[in-house]
Parts: C-alpha cells; structure tokens; sequence
C-alpha cells in the first residue's frame, strides 16, 4: 500500500504537540487518540424486504473500504413482526490506516457535499467520544444516486482514549470536524 495517510501524519506532527501545550500533558502517551471509527445503520425496515442488508452492506463496504457485517435481533418483538436473530443493521469497525483514510474523506469530501450544510453538532458522550449522524448515504462519492433505492441514514462514532468530553472535543476540533460552534462547558 504506496498511499501515505495524511492525518495519520498530521496527528504525530501537529495535534499531538498543540494537544500537549494545550493540556499541559507531560508526555506524549497522555495525548488522546482516536482508537476506531464505527459506522452503523439501523435497517428495522429490513425485516420486511431482505434484500435491503444486502444492498446496505454492498454500499457500506465501498463507502470504507472494508467489509461490512449485518447486526441481528436479540429477541422477539411480535408488535414489529420481529424474530430473534434476524438482520436487522450493518455496521464496520475501522481502526489504523483504514480510519484515518476514512476521516480524511469524510471530513473533506463528503460532509461539505450535504446541503445547506452549516457544521456539526458538538456534543459529546461525557467520556469523549463523539457520533455523528448522517441521513443520507448519497453524500459519499462512493455511492452511485443511480443505483440506490432507497435514502438510508447511518450513524458515524469516534471512539477516541480522551478521559472528558473537552479532551476529545479539542482532538477532533484538531483533526478538522466542522462543528457548529465553540463548545460550551
């Protein structure tokens, strides 16, 4: 693999000293990283039409470049017509090169190609982890309009090692998310 991951680069050269300074770590083990990246889509319509996850899977596997898995029910649910062990999401788990290729796309391809796209929500999950919806799967490139049948929304999560919400809001603020405004503590 001749590509060279730029943020992955950026990461070591130019977050991780702004992080220290900021933070006043001591070392450079202390800095946050970001550990994975999870895309999941929730497919309840699945349960009537089967080919859905197979149509979800093939587009989420070209959108990261890894093979996407179907999740399943853990029970029965009779009011959704809904049976234990039946597919009912897909979701990829993407760690190293793959995720910070994936971040770079994301951040500089597909988010500006949402419309009337004004920044992302800032709020994280209370230990530093941050998940971004997205509702429409059409603003990849990776994705043919052609070819879909129907618009379906995934949710995005950074799980990153930031012990607060302020660590990690700073270390994906320096990787380049647009968030809508300043955070408020």
């Amino acid at each position: 693999m001749n590509y060279k991951v730029n943020l992955k680069e950026e990461y070591k050269e130019r977050i991780v000293p702004a992080l220290m300074k900021e933070f006043g770590y001591k070392s450079v083990m202390q800095v946050p990283k970001l550990e994975k990246i999870v895309i999941n889509q929730g497919l309840g319509i699945a349960v009537a039409d089967k080919k859905i996850i197979d149509t979800a899977i093939n587009e989420l596997t070209a959108i990261t470049g890894q093979k996407a898995v179907p999740t399943y029910s853990r029970k029965d649910i009779s009011n959704f017509k809904l049976r234990k062990k039946m597919p009912i999401g897909v979701r990829v788990t993407l760690r190293r090169d793959r995720m910070y290729e994936f971040l770079e796309r994301l951040i500089r391809i597909a988010l500006p190609r949402i419309r009337d796209f004004k920044g992302i929500e800032s709020k994280l999950d209370g230990k530093g982890n941050y998940t971004l919806g997205v509702e429409e799967q059409i603003i990849f490139p990776e994705v043919h309009i052609d070819t879909i049948s129907r618009l379906l929304g995934m949710n995005i999560t950074f799980v990153t090692t930031a012990s607060t919400d302020e660590e990690g809001y700073a270390l994906l603020k320096e990787f380049g998310l647009p968030f809508k405004n300043e955070k408020k503590q």
